[in-house]
């Protein structure tokens, strides 16, 4: 399985070479950065430290949707709660969550926003899961690399527990296609009319584990035999 770490317009460069060092340290290695300051500025290179190479073969992207687009699962994180998700989990029940999807997906992306403000309330509303580090004072919040940090420490073990990292995957049985022949249900349903109840489904969706993900996409293939696509 790939992990990305992806930065949305991160503005301070000691925070994109410290947050390379972070995930790095915790043995992943792919950063996304989308519309970044110049991240590899004297300053970032510095926080790098030995993660140099992350910094030199980050992926750059000019928008959040380009850079998520191939990713199966795309977690968002933040320091408040906000009204645009029912469901907020806590980041430490990540290795459980993406276990439980087992084959059913190939990549994960972990979402971080902007120094000053995180995530827009449109960028979490199209992040699959949305999580936070619970403290206990919303401020003053974890900065930037902190937060990628205390995410790849618990993401690691999921790479570094024996059985941890999945096996293949046929794509057409995979999380991401069961998002889509659900749209496609929906839609077909009129429920898309029904922002709160859609996005309410397609949100719960996202927490099955791999079984309930098979047996669904059995009842949508049988969906399409009997309606069309």
């Amino acid at each position: 399985m790939e992990f990305y770490f992806i930065l949305v317009e991160p503005a301070v460069p000691g925070n994109i070479g410290a947050s390379a060092r972070a995930i790095k340290t915790m043995g992943f290695k792919l950063l996304r950065l989308v519309r970044p300051c110049n991240y590899l500025d004297e300053e970032a290179v510095k926080m790098a430290h030995g993660s140099v190479d992350i910094l030199q073969k980050s992926e750059i992207y000019t928008s959040f949707n380009e850079a998520r687009e191939d990713i199966d699962l795309v977690i968002g994180t933040t320091a408040k709660k906000r009204s645009t998700r029912a469901d907020y989990h806590n980041c430490s029940d990540l290795p459980g969550l993406i276990r439980d999807k087992g084959d059913s997906i190939k990549s994960v992306g972990i979402v971080f926003g902007r120094e000053e403000s995180g995530l827009t309330n449109s960028e979490l509303k199209i992040c699959d899961l949305v999580t936070r580090i619970p403290m206990i004072a919303d401020y003053p919040s974890l900065n930037l690399a902190q937060a990628v940090m205390v995410y790849a420490y618990i993401l690691s073990y999921l790479i570094l527990k024996p059985g941890g990292i999945m096996r293949s995957i046929r794509n057409e049985e995979g999380l991401k296609e069961l998002k889509r022949k659900t749209d496609i249900i929906l839609t077909n349903l009129a429920i898309d009319k029904n922002p709160t109840l859609y996005h309410r489904i397609m949100e719960r969706l996202i927490i099955l584990g791999e079984d309930d993900i098979h047996l669904l996409h059995s009842i949508a293939n049988k969906f399409q035999e009997k309606y069309g696509k």
